[in-house]
């Protein structure tokens, strides 16, 4: 069940926000002040039941540019397109994200019982966000000028639904290098829907979360890179991308949850260079091991980057015996300054 904990996940980390704020953009003021707002007044809900099948049932509302939710629904499981662009979009990522957890790993929805997916397009005016609140997906339309519409990136669907996998499965809290887990964990599965989508093998993905999100007068790719981290964006309205991709570059912080967005970028990278390692398609070997991982119910909430680096090795163990997936696994670690058995 959704957890009174829950945390509101949103793709634009809060610092993001912050930046624009002091440089005087009305639209990421008023955003940050909507997602201030949600955390504060967020209650639990219960969560949604499964469909009679057990096979995850899509619902898409639209909340018109309001600040509400869930919206009016405009397209159900099976129904046919729409004439808007983002309901359609966001219909099609959610279930490219169900594709990969039930093709490849035989989950039934993020809970593993064919929970039922809802999202909400067009939530408020130019919101520069999109955000999983523990039951549902949100996606704002974008300012035009920074960010443009958040349901044109697969990648970003895929990893705010991936917080609810995280939520139903070892349920890390959203603080510090438990916190950056569970931000790393959506960005790998955000990665592996889209690649899974798209038939990619490991090197041929671009490995990016938010690939095309950013306007066309802003210095970057996107808002994130597993292969790279820290060299997403450089803008002198943005900033600078601030991921380290190592330990040797960990950043110590009180904000964005003690670094949850920040740190991520460490064990993103591990993951990069395990499933280059491994090669072929990611989500098959090293996807699988950290599915393994982040579903074992000894996984505790309280896990950090060494818990999670050595629960990667067990499972790879487990599943693949001794030898050199294990190997390649603690190997990559490694490389990001996190040694492991």
């Amino acid at each position: 069940m959704t957890q009174p904990n829950t945390p509101i996940c949103s793709i634009v980390p809060p610092y993001l926000l912050d930046r624009l704020v002091e440089l005087g953009d009305e639209d990421a003021r008023r955003s940050r002040e909507v997602d201030t707002a949600l955390r504060a007044t967020r209650a639990a809900q219960p969560a949604a039941r499964p469909g009679p099948t057990g096979r995850p049932g899509r619902t898409i509302a639209d909340a018109e540019h309001l600040e509400y939710l869930p919206g009016r629904t405009v397209r159900t499981e099976g129904g046919p397109p729409t004439a808007d662009p983002a309901v359609n979009r966001a219909y099609d990522g959610l279930g490219a994200t169900s594709a990969l957890l039930l093709e490849v790993y035989g989950r039934r929805s993020l809970d593993g019982a064919g929970l039922p997916l809802h999202a909400t397009v067009h939530f408020g005016k130019r919101y520069d966000n999109a955000f999983w609140d523990g039951r549902r997906m949100v996606f704002g339309d974008g300012d035009g000028v920074l960010f443009g519409d958040f349901t044109h990136c697969p990648e970003v669907i895929g990893h705010e639904l991936a917080h609810g996998l995280v939520q139903y499965g070892a349920a890390l809290a959203y603080r510090g290098q438990s916190g950056a887990l569970n931000e790393s964990v959506a960005d790998v599965f955000g990665s592996l829907a889209k690649q899974y989508a798209l038939g990619q093998r490991a090197a041929d993905a671009d490995w990016l979360i938010g690939a095309g999100l950013l306007g066309p007068g802003v210095r970057g790719v996107a808002l994130r890179s597993l292969k790279a981290p820290g060299t997403a964006y450089d803008d002198p309205r943005l900033g600078r991308d601030p991921q380290p991709s190592s330990m040797d570059g960990y950043v110590e912080t009180d904000q964005d949850e003690g670094g949850v967005h920040i740190n991520s970028g460490i064990p993103n990278r591990a993951f990069h260079l395990l499933a280059l390692e491994l090669g072929g398609a990611a989500w098959e070997r090293a996807g699988r091991i950290w599915y393994d991982a982040v579903t074992d119910p000894a996984l505790r909430p309280d896990t950090d980057f060494t818990g999670f680096a050595r629960a990667t090795v067990a499972a790879a163990r487990a599943r693949f015996g001794q030898g050199p997936v294990p190997q390649a696994v603690a190997g990559a670690w490694k490389q990001v300054g996190l040694a492991v058995d």
